[in-house]
């Protein structure tokens, strides 16, 4: 028996006769999201100033992690030979050349970029379009992790 101008009755029934459960005030959510956006901006998805990924004339590096399966980029945008800027791509597979040197199949966009001091994350690998994720905040990038010692004063 289906009861009516109750507050269990079914509005949107679904093909297997079970109910959709609608918010009985469809603005809240929105409401709430853009809320949380401008008191925690961090949650609210990607800020639109990460500038895309620049071209190789301002690469500086690229790192290979073998702990992540990535190759990293780093780069320069303002010319000072001091990175500011890193992506990092998933390696499909990799191999070696004829003459010893290594080969990396990547994906075509990065799955993070760091940029001012601000991890971002991009799950959808579709480049920068604004739809990245900000990971982490207040973080630098440490290309030293990757490369930590030193022979007799100059890095290895």
């Amino acid at each position: 028996m289906k009861r009516s101008g109750n507050r269990n009755s079914c509005t949107m029934p679904l093909l297997d006769g079970r109910c959709r459960m609608t918010h009985p005030f469809p603005i809240a959510p929105i409401f709430l999201s853009a809320l949380l956006g401008l008191f925690l901006p961090g949650l609210s998805g990607a800020q639109y100033s990460l500038p895309i990924e620049p071209d190789e004339e301002t690469r500086l590096e690229e790192i290979y992690d073998y702990e992540t399966s990535m190759v990293m980029f780093l780069y320069s945008l303002k010319g000072t030979e001091e990175v500011d800027y890193v992506v990092g791509r998933k390696v499909w597979e990799h191999q070696r050349s004829v003459y010893g040197n290594p080969v990396y199949y990547l994906e075509p966009y990065p799955l993070f970029y760091w940029w001012n001091h601000t991890m971002w994350n991009d799950p959808e690998q579709d480049g920068v379009n604004g739809n990245e994720l900000v990971y982490q905040e207040d973080v630098d990038f440490d290309a030293t992790r990757y490369k930590p010692c030193l022979f007799n004063g100059q890095p290895c």
